[in-house]
């Protein structure tokens, strides 16, 4: 099937299908937003009847209607859509927007209905859009397919992509008083056949796209979706709002790992790896797109921050300008909670601060103008904090000054906001007084917020989207996929046919494990342990005990043989009493490895994104603590050193108090193999490492445990 959407965005000529006389059916309006648009392609109409609309033909046969059309609105009943679809595919069309609704939504016949209208479009090389669509709008082209209340948005470097149509609406309404517009828009309905992995590489490629907003209640393709996303996030800024984060009815995982794996986490994950900004609400969406649309990003240290405290470093120093202290504070709040820090002023700057302001006025960061402060008081105090080299941006606080027009300050330091190469956002507090400014800063296009805490989180996302393009580009990530490869190099990939034991399988992948057999008497135990040597940990063998400290079937530093058979007859009796039904293999001797610090890690294969690797808190105490952070496999070096960095686990890797440092580096590497290990196998649905015990120099897997589908733990 063509996989274009060119004849969607695009179009040489347009025909609706169902275009209607009468105002109150969405024929009309599609009609009628199509020629008010201004497209200046070829605009057709089909109907039922014979007749006029807008002055223009209405044809009874697509057979009819002539060239060129590369693009159908399809706006008829949705029993009759199979054969509309069929003879657009007659005519030649291979594009069709279905803006009928009746279909999957609807229920079970809908359902069906749905799937026979995709049937028919595979067979005949057309590409849906929708259905339950309200369709797309370029507003440069400028092109308007659907039935929304006019006028069209207005013209902007955003483009929407939203599985809502009502939500699509609602925001277009909004944005009109909110004083921005739009690139594109694209409602995808009910994803019958485009989706928003072939729409999001699609609407990147347009020249007045800027930044790129997703509505998402799903994901028809993880894998697809991250691969493609990755690619756009390389060249424009991405930011979803996925819905539907606290969706009940998780299944009960056999893991740590697999219970502390909710799908939404999954969805952070997934868009971690393919570099898409999350946001937790519509309007901090927006903000951050205005933001993207608008701003300079801040000039920020090689290879970015992630890897060192955020707060100190290049590009995330701001300094805030307000004539209040009150929100003065609150900004400074605000900075710190979006991982942002007030600028330490030159002594220059705060000399020429203190001769510019009256002696009562503040003049370290944030610097307070008082009350009085006058237009020229905000533009000459913003030139010398942009000139600082100190600041990397800066948020300009400016409620309504008592004594001048709001307007007046706007004029005064537009001109310096425009020239700027460091970003600069406006925290205009008020309503009716702040309305003339409101204004001229939009027409400016300069980006305000009507509280400091959603400025911050504006210069927070201008930070964050140059870290990541620092690190991108720096050779150390540049190069990451080579660097996971050549650590795969020596590892003999397997088929898996059921090794012997999970600690064989991870060990062929290179990551160390301490032995283990299994006794199947006191007899066998015996021997076991006077060839490991002691002290051993002795643990329950049953593949239906999950979690076998729970109910007391493991022992620790075992140190004589007389304890080993003690210990073996104490823990069958313990499982059978706690687990009358379980099958007991025996019991597994392990040598007990001395020192160091225990985490956790592991990997559980996500229905939607696959493999879904953690790191955390080790031990016990893995579910209590939660502390542990995920990332979608196969991890890089890069990722795998964030994934450490993010947790307590982590960073007492270092060292802490009366606590050694520990072999970061070899938890690192064992991160990476684990993830390829489930990468590379796709028969294995979770896998465990709990605890790793990272020593001094190395780390070695104590408890591995492996869940293959639709088989057996080994």
């Amino acid at each position: 099937m063509n996989s274009s959407l060119t004849p969607f965005l695009k179009p040489s000529g347009i025909v609706i299908v169902g275009a209607s006389t009468q105002p109150e059916k969405l024929g009309y309006g599609v009609a009628r937003n199509l020629i008010q648009s201004g497209y200046q392609g070829a605009i057709h109409f089909a109907s039922q009847k014979q007749g006029e609309l807008f002055g223009r033909p209405l044809y009874t046969d697509l057979a009819q209607v002539p060239d060129p059309i590369e693009l159908a609105v399809l706006v008829v009943p949705n029993t009759a859509m199979p054969n509309a679809i069929e003879s657009c595919a007659k005519r030649g069309i291979h594009a069709a927007i279905v803006v009928s609704a009746g279909f999957r939504e609807a229920g079970a016949e809908g359902a069906t209905l749905e799937k026979q209208c995709v049937e028919v479009a595979r067979k005949n090389n057309v590409r849906l859009l929708g259905p339950n669509c309200i369709g797309i709008i370029d507003t440069h082209l400028p092109l308007d397919t659907t039935f929304l209340q006019p006028p069209m948005p207005a013209a902007g470097g955003i483009a929407f992509v939203s599985h809502s149509g009502a939500f699509a609406a609602a925001i277009i309404d909004w944005a009109r008083r909110q004083g921005f517009g739009f690139s594109q828009i694209v409602s995808l309905g009910n994803q019958a056949d485009v989706n928003e992995t072939d729409v999001l590489p699609a609407v990147a490629d347009d020249e007045h796209t800027r930044v790129i907003v997703l509505y998402m209640e799903s994901v028809s393709d993880g894998i697809r979706f991250v691969e493609a996303a990755h690619e756009v996030t390389q060249h424009k800024p991405v930011i979803a709002l996925k819905v539907g984060r606290f969706e009940s009815g998780q299944k009960a995982a056999a893991s740590h790992t697999g219970a502390l794996a909710a799908s939404d986490t999954a969805f952070d994950a997934a868009f971690a790896k393919a570099g898409i900004f999350r946001a937790d609400t519509a309007e901090q969406m927006f903000d951050w797109a205005r933001a993207l649309e608008h701003c300079p990003l801040p000039s920020v240290a090689p290879g970015g921050a992630a890897l060192e405290s955020a707060t100190q470093s290049k590009g995330h120093n701001v300094a805030v300008l307000t004539n209040a202290g009150g929100p003065g504070v609150i900004a400074a709040d605000a900075l710190e909670v979006n991982g942002l820090h007030l600028a330490q002023l030159s002594d220059a700057t705060l000399k020429a601060l203190s001769a510019s302001l009256p002696p009562a006025a503040g003049i370290h960061n944030p610097v307070d103008m008082l009350a009085s402060a006058s237009p020229q008081n905000y533009a000459d105090c913003l030139k010398l904090l942009l000139d600082d080299s100190n600041v990397d941006a800066v948020m300009v606080i400016l409620p309504p000054p008592p004594m001048f027009k709001t307007e007046d300050v706007a004029d005064a330091i537009i001109p310096i906001i425009q020239s700027s190469e460091k970003p600069v956002v406006v925290a205009l507090l008020g309503s009716e007084l702040t309305a003339n400014a409101f204004e001229q800063f939009n027409e400016a296009k300069v980006v305000t917020y009507p509280f400091p805490e959603r400025a911050a989180s504006a210069l927070g996302i201008l930070a964050r989207r140059a870290d990541q393009l620092s690190r991108w580009s720096s050779s150390r990530e540049a190069a990451y996929r080579d660097q996971a490869t050549a650590a795969m190099v020596s590892i003999q990939k397997k088929a898996l046919t059921r090794p012997a034991s999970a600690d064989e399988l991870v060990a062929a992948y290179g990551i160390p494990t301490a032995p283990i057999k299994l006794a199947r008497n006191e007899t066998e135990a015996a021997t076991i342990v006077r060839e490991l040597g002691f002290p051993v940990v002795m643990k329950i063998a049953s593949p239906d005990i999950l979690h076998k400290s729970d109910i007391g079937g493991v022992l620790l530093n075992i140190k004589s043989e007389a304890d080993v058979q003690g210990g073996y007859t104490q823990l069958i009796e313990r499982a059978k009493i706690a687990k009358p039904n379980a099958r007991i293999e025996g019991v597994h001797i392990q040598r007990q490895i001395e020192g160091g610090q225990e985490v956790i890690v592991g990997v559980v294969r996500d229905p939607t994104f696959g493999p879904l690797v953690m790191f955390g808190s080790g031990g016990v105490e893995a579910e209590g603590l939660k502390d542990v952070a995920f990332a979608l496999g196969p991890l890089s070096p890069l990722e795998a050193e964030e994934m450490i960095r993010k947790t307590w686990a982590g960073k007492k890797l270092d060292g802490f108090r009366n606590i050694p440092a520990a072999d970061k580096a070899a938890v690192q590497d064992i991160l990476i193999k684990l993830s390829w290990l489930t990468h590379e196998h796709p028969e294995i649905q979770e896998i465990e490492i709990n605890p790793l015990r990272a020593l001094s120099k190395g780390a070695i897997a104590v408890d591995v445990r492996i869940k293959f589908h639709q088989a057996d733990s080994v």
